[in-house]
């Protein structure tokens, strides 16, 4: 099956670079193009796209508010957000908003590509090179772990605790069945255990809880 792909930039020369390169890939193909999150979501009501690559900063409605009302539609495609990475002071909200990742939008084509096809499959983006960076950031903006949070990290086992820390670090399933020397679908199923018990939408929050209380270094 085709995944479908709205591209949201202001930046009309933005929107055609990322549209070439999405249409490049025979398993991905853009249903529309937006210029702010206004007609963003209006087309993604309207289409139902698999995946939204979503600007962060957009005037009018930005990409914060557009991954809220994109993640709280009937069919919501799964958000990647796209940002310069100056000091995106949105970035944390966005990740809490349900955005599935970040990439920069001077990502390598072959690296878009494999993004937007492993978001479309239910895997997070997180890539080192991108958002390990973005996380950094995250980790200096966010608070303290609330009492909430604290308590979801003790009900973690000891197994659960390392692989969160890999998940912090933007290891793969794979490479984290490496690192533990299990299988792929073992990682797969040890994942969905742990991101219940956080009450976690995706990695990519996932990642930010293990950055915020230090598991990762």
């Amino acid at each position: 099956m085709v995944v479908q792909v709205l591209v949201v930039d202001d930046s009309e020369i933005v929107r055609r670079g990322l549209s070439d390169v999405i249409e490049s890939s025979p398993e991905l193909h853009v249903v529309a193009q937006a210029w702010d999150g206004r007609s963003a979501v209006e087309a993604a009501r309207r289409l139902a796209p698999d995946v939204a690559l979503v600007d962060i900063r957009m005037p009018g409605v930005d990409g914060l508010k557009a991954t809220r009302e994109l993640r709280a539609l009937p069919h919501p495609p799964k958000v990647v957000i796209l940002t310069t990475f100056g000091k995106d002071e949105y970035v944390d909200e966005a990740v809490r908003a349900g955005a599935s990742g970040f990439l920069l939008k001077d990502t390598p084509p072959e690296e878009l590509l494999r993004a937007v096809l492993g978001v479309a499959a239910g895997r997070a983006t997180l890539d080192p090179a991108v958002t390990g960076r973005v996380l950094d950031t995250l980790a200096e903006q966010a608070p303290q772990l609330d009492a909430r949070e604290q308590a979801a990290l003790a009900t973690l086992t000891d197994r659960e605790l390392e692989v969160l820390r890999l998940v912090g670090r933007g290891l793969s399933n794979a490479d984290i069945g490496k690192a533990l020397h299990i299988t792929e679908g073992t990682v797969k199923g040890q994942v969905s255990r742990l991101l219940a018990k956080l009450d976690a939408d995706n990695r990519v929050q996932a990642a930010r809880l293990a950055y915020r209380a230090g598991l990762e270094r």
